[in-house]
């Protein structure tokens, strides 16, 4: 056992006195223990995650994650590339939870086909306004909805897409979702994560 008394300001008598008193009754003198070196905390650093699945259908834990994200004070950009109906586009975002921007295309419906009227410039609209935040490093949070979708119709390059990815800042988390994300995003990638349905036996 061990046990500590306070003896910086005693005459050396009575600190004797105490340890041979410690010593009777069985414990020792706490022995100072060496400086420690200041923890050392991990510097924040931002992930490139995918949110991927078969069928349309990944995007409602991203967006609950970007809406907690949000209300907990980052600032957070959603951008849903072929969900029109809305008539948003740049001007029109909407703004929800303080820092959550939501950004949809200037289209009078969701984009499902290649070539759909209007569809590749609502969609470069998109596209440019994510960009200028990936080079900005001016959130905190971007979500890039259905993406890959918007690859695979065309109406955005991938190769365009890879370069600014690879170009973000770190401390930015970047989430990708829907299905058909590019294999090349996928190597990218420093967390994926897939929905698959479930089957009853």
């Amino acid at each position: 056992m061990t046990a500590s008394l306070r003896t910086s300001h005693r005459s050396p008598e009575a600190r004797s006195k105490d340890h041979r008193a410690l010593e009777r009754a069985g414990l020792r003198p706490l022995v100072p223990s060496p400086a420690r070196a200041p923890l050392h905390l991990v510097a924040l650093e931002g992930q490139l995650q995918v949110h991927t699945a078969p069928y349309r259908g990944s995007f409602s834990s991203v967006l609950s994650q970007a809406m907690r994200a949000a209300g907990l004070g980052s600032r957070v950009l959603i951008a849903q590339f072929l969900k029109g109906g809305v008539s948003q586009g740049p001007a029109g975002c909407v703004q929800l939870c303080g820092g959550l921007t939501w950004l949809r295309p200037d289209v009078t419906a969701c984009l499902a086909e290649p070539d759909q009227e209007g569809g590749i410039e609502a969609v470069a609209e998109i596209w440019t306004t994510c960009r200028q935040h990936l080079m900005a490093g001016d959130l905190d949070q971007l979500v890039l909805d259905e993406v890959g979708l918007a690859v695979g119709l065309g109406y955005l390059n991938e190769k365009e897409l890879v370069s600014a990815l690879q170009q973000r800042p770190g401390s930015m988390d970047v989430i990708l979702t829907g299905p058909a994300i590019p294999s090349s995003v996928m190597a990218m990638a420093d967390q994926v994560t897939e929905l698959r349905r479930g089957f009853q036996c």
